[in-house]
């Protein structure tokens, strides 16, 4: 009995064993079908790096640290969304596209992710669904690359490999909470509070230093703090329900984000109690560009020795400081946070946010006056850091140093949007206004004299970047339900953060007032930016009396005086000043003409097409600006003559080439070309300024318009020339300017 029960008994488990064991055995060796999220024990640190070749520091071949070995992830099923999630655990805000079958070159080891599937909104790829960690099909010809958009998420630091630990306690947003509601822009004092999961909570002020009031003041924009009135909040927190769940930070005060301070978080989810204390409140003080008071704005607005070129918002670009009266750059060697949130709060704005290298905001000109500069983040300046005087060898412009800075928040963005683009950088501009009886509604802005930059303070505005064209009809872009022109006659000089800080009229008055000749933007995250070489044109001016029957050509494309019409043709001669002109872009992107090919003019005489009608002023000045006598420069061609080591020329005029000057290079007017020149044959000897200046009527966008133009003084007596004191218009400080104004003998234009 027991032996046949026992038969029984093996008869069932062998049963078992043949159906379930091949079972097993086949999903430990089949790849599984049906996605799954990719579980990790929770002592691994996943790390992210972008690498690959060519590519800019914000994209490239991602590739995960796990287990010990770097790896990569496989393009099946890869999307935006995943991008999204990778670019932000790179420390970036978003991602701007994918690349697929390696076009950063092919990886080694293992393939640690395939078939990756993300919402977008992860905190992890991890949390993604895949085919599990190195269950992978594909091979390294397949790899996934990321392009990341060019700005870092707040409390990131690091420039490329990023060490992520999954902590839902990680301080990423905070903000000041008012009591006492107000419409004000920006919020200055108040409650501080951090997110957490989808809510805002609060810190326990036990403990809490005029350190902490910096860090956090530093982060929302502000360059200094104050005490604040805490007996005015006590009652007012007292009656809220607050939910604590920060206690205990230590900050020093040079840290740039609350992240970075040692801090307590309540455990679980506790919200914890401030036994003794209150919600923390502080008091921040705004740079002079977010002062309301006219009064006090021009109070705190003092002449600094540092200043930010090229960037597209306000609060960042490229390093420049003020030494012997010039200005010139800063070289990114130990170039790192403290030291860029020196010259952040040096400007009025808060810490920085990103410490960039590598000539990320556009390459300068001139002088590099620092290197190596060593700040604690307690200077009040930059200049009171050590740092190194450079040789030439030390340092080139490609190695300029940029930062972007915290500034205050203001809500600008959310009184403007684009409608009708086939992306979001472009479109029909529509702007919030108020009726008379307090009612908002969004409106149309009239195109006419709409330009370059109008448009540059509207991409500013909503957060886009630079401008790349101002349009003045958009009737080839949907139409929407917005009909009415609100506002016209906008004026800008570019530098206004918002369209309402332009010049505009009371009322509205438009000659066309249909909505497909409304407003319209293209906005861009690169820009060109030109800039002259000055020293050549002191270098290479010279006069030449040249015989009139060699100036028809020039003749008709009115590169001579007036004058010169009643001469007696082909008899006779014009006096010239000559000079070579070189133009740089040092900007992020190339310079193109407005103008497509298709509406080039061809130039019979001279043999070939001009993309733009205007490119350079040539100007002679008198003491009091007026001006006696000019040139211009069509664009006969722009093309890049030469360029810096290692960039290839891209732009050539020959065989109706396509014309543009590539960054990093230079288009060179020689002075013995056509129309090189000022018709100076009726000026009488003296003292003059000759002022050259590029890109006139701002017809291609650019980053910077400030340096666009130069000036030499300029000494005449009849028969020679002589230029003294060649420079770009912003090269030199304000008093060096006004001595350049006074020149000997520019007021009497007595030759001294």
């Amino acid at each position: 009995m027991k032996t046949s029960r026992w038969w029984q008994q093996c008869s069932v488990i062998s049963f078992l064993l043949a159906v379930w064991l091949p079972a097993w055995i086949m999903a430990q060796t089949t790849p599984p079908i049906q996605s799954t999220t990719s579980p990790k024990p929770q002592n691994d640190r996943l790390q992210f790096r972008l690498v690959g070749y060519p590519r800019k520091h914000n994209e490239g071949r991602i590739e995960i640290f796990y287990k010990g070995e770097w790896g990569t992830i496989c393009d099946d099923d890869f999307s935006l969304s995943n991008a999204n999630v990778l670019c932000r655990q790179l420390g970036f805000v978003s991602a701007t596209g994918w690349t697929h079958s390696a076009k950063y070159g092919k990886g080694l080891g293992k393939i640690w992710l395939d078939n990756v599937q993300c919402n977008g909104g992860e905190k992890s790829i991890e949390l993604c669904k895949s085919r599990g960690w190195g269950n992978s099909d594909c091979t390294h010809d397949e790899d996934a690359g990321v392009v990341c958009k060019d700005e870092r998420l707040p409390g990131f630091v690091h420039s490329n490999i990023i060490d992520v630990q999954m902590d839902e306690n990680k301080v990423e947003k905070v903000r000041l909470r008012p009591v006492v509601p107000t419409k004000k822009m920006p919020v200055t004092e108040g409650v501080v509070e951090i997110k957490y999961r989808n809510g805002w909570v609060q810190i326990c002020d036990v403990g809490w230093t005029s350190k902490n009031t910096r860090v956090i003041c530093g982060m929302l924009g502000f360059p200094d703090e104050k005490k604040v009135n805490k007996n005015f909040y006590k009652l007012n927190t007292e009656r809220q329900k607050n939910q604590y769940h920060l206690h205990s930070v230590a900050c020093v005060g040079t840290e740039v984000h609350l992240a970075a301070c040692p801090l307590e978080f309540n455990k679980g989810n506790a919200t914890g109690s401030c036994k003794g204390g209150m919600p923390v409140v502080v008091s921040c003080v705004p740079g002079p560009q977010y002062v309301h008071n006219n009064g006090l704005k021009k109070k705190l607005k003092t002449t600094s020795t540092v200043r930010l070129k090229g960037g597209a918002k306000l609060g960042e670009g490229r390093v420049e400081v003020l030494r012997n009266n010039e200005w010139g750059t800063v070289c990114d060697d130990r170039w790192t946070l403290l030291s860029a949130s020196v010259v952040c709060r040096e400007l009025g704005f808060g810490s920085a946010k990103e410490a960039l290298t590598g000539a990320r905001m556009g390459q300068g000109m001139g002088p590099i006056h620092m290197n190596e500069v060593l700040c604690l983040g307690t200077e009040k300046s930059m200049w009171n850091c050590g740092f190194k005087n450079i040789t030439s060898e030390d340092c080139q412009h490609v190695e300029d140093a940029a930062v972007r800075c915290n500034t205050p928040y203001m809500a600008l963005e959310n009184s403007i949007r684009l409608t009708g683009g086939r992306t979001r950088y472009e479109g029909r501009v529509e702007v919030l206004s108020t009726e008379a009886n307090g009612t908002r509604s969004w409106g149309l802005i009239c195109g006419g004299a709409w330009g370059t930059k109008e448009a540059m303070v509207a991409c500013r505005q909503l957060g886009l970047g630079y401008a790349n064209h101002g349009l003045q009809e958009t009737w080839y872009w949907d139409s929407s339900n917005v009909t009415e022109m609100v506002m016209s006659g906008v004026k800008c000089t570019g530098n206004e953060m918002s369209l309402s800080h332009c010049q505009h009229h009371r009322t509205v008055s438009c000659q066309k007032t249909a909505a497909k000749f409304s407003a319209g933007v293209i906005c861009s995250e690169t820009a060109s930016d030109l800039v002259p070489n000055a020293p050549l044109v002191q270098q290479s001016v010279y006069i030449e009396d040249r015989p009139l029957h060699m100036l028809y050509c020039a003749a008709e494309e009115n590169c001579l005086s007036k004058s010169a019409a009643s001469a007696n043709w082909p008899y006779g001669h014009r006096r010239l000043l000559r000079f070579s002109s070189q133009i740089h872009n040092i900007g992020r992107a190339d310079f193109r003409p407005k103008a497509g090919r298709h509406s080039w003019v061809w130039h019979a005489c001279h043999g070939h097409y001009h993309s733009m009608d205007i490119f350079t002023h040539y100007d002679l000045l008198s003491s009091n600006g007026t001006k006696v006598a000019e040139g211009h420069k069509a664009s006969f061609c722009l093309e890049d003559t030469e360029c810096h080591e290692g960039i290839s020329k891209r732009y050539e005029c020959a065989n109706f080439g396509e014309q543009g000057i590539t960054v990093g290079c230079w288009d060179l007017y020689r002075h013995d070309i056509d129309c090189q020149w000022i018709d100076i044959t009726d000026i009488k000897p003296g003292n003059y300024i000759l002022q050259i200046v590029i890109n006139p009527n701002f017809e291609v966008a650019e980053s910077d318009f400030t340096n666009n133009a130069m000036k030499c003084n300029c000494k005449y007596d009849g028969h020679r020339i002589w230029l003294h004191n060649c420079h770009m218009g912003d090269a030199f400080s304000e008093e060096a300017e006004r001595r350049f104004e006074k020149y000997p003998g520019q007021f009497n234009n007595q030759i001294s």
